[in-house]
């Protein structure tokens, strides 16, 4: 889903800056290429789940099975680190980023998923962020890339600090009435750089507690 100015045409502005991955990144219009989510400013081999259409689901143990509609597609490109610690963080950083999407998918925030990711002021955040979408009249629509999944600091295997990489240049935001497709023309800032803070919670898995991104970021951008 293209973000420009807010994330480009009106429509698809309000729905960009909702979805900042499912879409974009946040209001270009009003805080340039670095949006940070209220109360959740973020710090800053192998393939798993490759072209997903439908569904979506993980041979890993005690994986999520993700649900999104046909004409969503996405692929996740996580190698391993040899770090059983840091890898574990990835793994639950690239479910957090399907959950995300697949909440925008379904116009509900408060997935199985979704909870189980997103904790505290990230979690809040998307759940309005995804009834305001649904509000619209938006959903999204397309091919979701993301990539370049990296631990940038852990402390006492309890909190960590991650990035990874998305690529919207061919996802798009969707009038849920007419079923037409916001399509919008392409360009760096369909490249978002993505900066977490994770917390381990008591079930063992990695919930993304604060995050930030930036549109157009130069270690992201693909031709």
């Amino acid at each position: 889903m293209k973000r420009r100015t807010l994330p480009v045409a009106a429509a698809l502005t309000a729905t960009a800056a909702l979805l900042l991955t499912a879409c974009g990144g946040g209001d270009d219009s009003s805080k340039g290429n670095n949006d940070k989510i209220a109360g959740a400013d973020g710090t800053g081999g192998s393939t798993s789940p490759s072209p997903s259409a439908s569904a979506s689901t993980s041979t890993e143990k005690n994986a999520p099975s993700f649900d999104f509609p046909s004409d969503i597609t996405v692929a996740v490109d996580r190698e391993s680190t040899g770090d059983a610690t840091k890898d574990a963080v990835l793994r639950d950083l690239a479910y957090a980023a399907e959950a995300r999407l697949e909440a925008f998918a379904k116009g509900n925030g408060q997935t199985a998923n979704l909870n189980r990711y997103f904790a505290g002021y990230a979690r809040t955040y998307w759940i309005d962020r995804v009834a305001e979408l649904k509000k619209q009249g938006l959903t999204v629509t397309g091919h979701y890339r993301f990539f370049d999944f990296e631990v940038t600091d852990v402390a006492n295997s309890k909190t960590a600090a991650v990035r990874y990489c998305e690529d919207q240049s061919k996802a798009y935001g969707k009038v849920i009435k007419t079923q037409k497709v916001q399509v919008t023309k392409p360009s760096d800032k369909d490249f978002i750089l993505n900066t977490l803070q994770v917390a381990k919670d008591s079930a063992g898995d990695w919930q993304v507690t604060r995050q930030s991104w930036k549109k157009g970021d130069a270690s992201c951008v693909r031709g």
